[in-house]
């Protein structure tokens, strides 16, 4: 049979030793979204060449990567996602048993080549990547006595590269007991190795001991490595056992997390759908604190009595409130109204961010627009007054305040 001609992957050029310099984490991330997006759209016609495209990228990582300044985190995060987008091809991908092992062997090489741990997410699922029964004992007991020796030791630290790739071997194989037996040696527990002494108790259905095996790592006051994931394995536990409730109670709530305060809802509320979400919100709100910030996520959610007592709390952001007002002053004027007058007096109480004149104009002009519409005007030219002579109001903010207020009188009194 004739062999198959190497795939030219247009990524391997930018991949090259020392290719990025200390300052170049910005560079490397471009290129790791582009080297992901070529792989992915070759897996979609072609997966068994697709996975050789993610082992060519996996060992040219370290090596073109090494020099780089990684203090801030951003690279090593964009390392993680881009191979937790890749693994599932090297999974998924349909392969003899041959060809596997030799994948096998030149990521076992990679990981033990590499420096700072980058392909972490390819020895987390080595197991699954071995697909093969054979193969997996095969990788479980290479380093197993090395292992075991080295764990041992309790005086002196040693690192073993593929102590993780191992662990995910033995896992996958269902050599439960050898698994728990080795993590039982550690001198330290975390949850990069425990988590798979945890999953291996799952599996067998000890989920009682699975969940006590978990929750041992949050048994004091630090904040442990992993903590989130441990508090979702021990979540997925509890909702799997019909304790929803519980579940969101000592683990969702807790730690919930978005780039957002909306996402953090949205998150919550999709991880329990049975729960009322405006319950959801409110203990949101409750366990943050910042009650104000919560703002746009409780007008997006439609409670708008929720919105509107955050929109008066103190740490409300005032140009949040005029978007809204400006926004909802002809579908929801009541509500908009009610969110530009809070707006106008955080401004005049000095609160907001680089706040300007030109904000106090705005939101007076969209809370007279919307008072307009429901016959309020005259109840919001009085309560705009009342905040202008407020012994609380000074500065710039209540300047521009009067002058607005003295021009709308003005403007009245000629028509």
């Amino acid at each position: 049979m004739a062999r198959r001609p190497a795939h030219k992957w247009a990524f391997k050029s930018g991949m090259r030793a020392g290719a990025y310099s200390w300052r170049s984490s910005a560079k490397a991330i471009d290129r790791l979204k582009s080297a992901s997006a070529e792989i992915r759209a070759v897996a979609r016609s072609e997966p068994v060449i697709a996975a050789e495209g993610v082992i060519a990228l996996a060992q040219r990582i370290w090596p073109a990567f090494e020099h780089i300044d990684t203090s801030s985190g951003a690279l090593g995060t964009a390392v993680r996602r881009t191979l937790d987008e890749l693994v599932p091809i090297l999974i998924d991908a349909p392969t003899e048993e041959d060809t596997r092992g030799k994948w096998l062997e030149l990521l076992r090489e990679a990981i033990l080549d590499d420096g700072v741990d980058y392909l972490a997410p390819i020895a987390d699922r080595f197991g699954e990547i071995a697909a093969f029964p054979a193969l997996m004992n095969l990788h479980a007991d290479r380093d197993l006595d090395l292992i075991q020796a080295a764990w041992s030791d309790h005086v002196r630290y040693a690192h073993v590269p593929t102590a993780t790739l191992t662990l995910s071997c033995l896992l996958e194989a269902g050599r439960f007991a050898e698994l728990l037996d080795l993590l039982a040696i550690k001198k330290t527990h975390l949850w990069f190795d425990e988590k798979f002494g945890a999953e291996a108790l799952l599996r067998q259905g000890r989920e009682d001991e699975a969940l006590a095996y978990a929750e041992a790592l949050l048994a004091d006051d630090r904040q442990p490595w992993g903590r989130r994931d441990i508090a979702r394995f021990c979540e997925h536990i509890l909702v799997r056992q019909g304790r929803a409730e519980h579940a969101y109670r000592r683990f969702g709530l807790p730690t919930a997390s978005g780039n957002t305060y909306l996402a953090i809802w949205r998150d919550l509320v999709k991880r329990y759908p049975d729960l009322d979400a405006r319950m959801i919100l409110e203990d949101l709100i409750a366990a943050h604190e910042s009650k104000g910030k919560w703002f746009a996520a409780a007008k997006t959610a439609r409670f708008l009595d929720i919105a509107l007592d955050c929109a008066a709390h103190h740490d409300a952001a005032p140009a949040t409130l005029i978007r809204a007002a400006r926004d909802l002053k002809l579908k929801e004027p009541d509500f908009a109204a009610q969110v530009a007058f809070c707006a106008v007096r955080h401004l005049v109480q000095g609160r907001g961010y680089e706040p300007s004149p030109l904000d106090i104009d705005e939101a007076v002009e969209h809370l007279m627009v919307a008072a307009g519409r429901i016959g309020a005007s005259d109840w919001a030219l009085q309560e705009l007054r009342r905040i202008s002579s407020s012994p609380r109001s000074a500065g710039l903010m209540a300047d521009r305040l009067a002058r607005v207020l003295s021009s709308i009188d003005e403007s009245r009194n000629k028509h």
